[in-house]
């Protein structure tokens, strides 16, 4: 299951300790504690990989490595190991502890949480003409906590949309290889699904239902996935006994859920031509297009259906290159 929404708390490391220490020289009995190591910093980091808040299910705090004390003949401690836990692109993090929020919108963006505590002094640095065997060294500082809610937001450049059992997991497997779950029945795709299409993100954003928007089906939870995909894909079936109302049902949807994406570019798409004869395909067109919408067929089974989906993402991806 994908997990898209989840808690976790993290620290930086602590500071380690200076040490207060002597050389054991006869003739030369000077300080020679080292200082304390730096606490390792807190990072996320973005990845591909749209599971991979599913890590933080069974483990919810996460320590970077403290700083090690101050060593003899004045070397310092080591440094702690710097924390860096992998979230998928498109990644909400909302700071709770400190009341911000930030994106992750890139492969191998970093965004540091919190620097690691300092390490203390030790007596080495202390001393002086007037103090030549000081006594005195410093603590580490503490390390900072961080209270994060992780909120997965896909980042798409075309969402495949729709009702239920209309072709969207099978479109997108077609194109990408994506092995999405394929069935007849209600919610097939339970968790959204990507796929790639040579620069394109391509991403099959669960069945919409009416009643979505207030929460009903799968609701909110999967509509949030639509925000940030650039383009739409909206596919209606040619079995539909109604396929302008089918659109509708969507459309509106997506407006309750934020007005602003009836703004986006949208490519709709007749889709299973291959299960009805060619009349009620004609007809479902003839619907679609009387409302003012300009709509192609859909079959996986036709090349030529396929070379005009194909002829559309290269579009897209000339538009993205400028």
């Amino acid at each position: 299951m994908l997990v898209d929404d989840i808690k976790i708390e993290v620290f930086s490391g602590k500071g380690g300790a200076g040490r207060v220490l002597f050389n054991k020289n006869k003739l030369s009995r000077g300080p020679t504690g080292g200082d304390g190591g730096n606490g390792g910093a807190t990072y996320l980091q973005g990845i591909s990989n749209i599971g991979a808040l599913s890590q933080f299910r069974g483990k919810r705090i996460y320590h970077a490595e403290n700083g090690q004390i101050g060593g003899e003949q004045r070397k310092d401690g080591m440094n702690g190991e710097d924390l860096y836990l992998d979230v998928p692109v498109g990644t909400v993090v909302h700071i709770l502890s400190a009341g911000e929020k930030k994106e992750i919108t890139k492969i191998g963006e970093k965004l540091l949480l919190a620097k690691g505590g300092l390490g203390g002094r030790g007596n080495f640095y202390f001393r002086s003409s007037s103090n030549t065997t000081p006594r005195e060294c410093e603590p580490g500082q503490e390390g900072t906590r961080s209270e994060l809610r992780l909120e997965l937001k896909l980042i798409a450049d075309v969402g495949l949309i729709g009702l239920p059992n209309v072709g969207k997991s099978t479109l997108l497997n077609t194109m990408t290889n994506a092995k999405s779950r394929v069935a007849n029945y209600a919610f097939t795709t339970l968790e959204p699904s990507l796929g790639v299409y040579y620069e394109l993100i391509l991403a099959d954003i669960p069945g919409l239902i009416e009643g979505a928007s207030s929460g009903k089906g799968l609701g909110i939870k999967f509509l949030q996935h639509v925000e940030r995909t650039n383009t739409f894909f909206h596919l209606v079936s040619a079995q539909s006994e109604n396929p302008v109302e089918d659109y509708k049902v969507i459309r509106k949807e997506l407006e309750e859920y934020n007005p602003k994406l009836l703004k986006r570019k949208e490519y709709v798409f007749l889709s299973q031509a291959d299960l009805v004869d060619e009349k009620k395909v004609k007809r479902g067109v003839e619907q679609l297009e009387k409302s003012g919408l300009k709509v192609e067929t859909l079959s996986i089974k036709d090349e030529k259906s396929i070379g005009r989906v194909e002829n559309v993402l290269r579009e897209i991806i000339a538009v993205k290159r400028v």
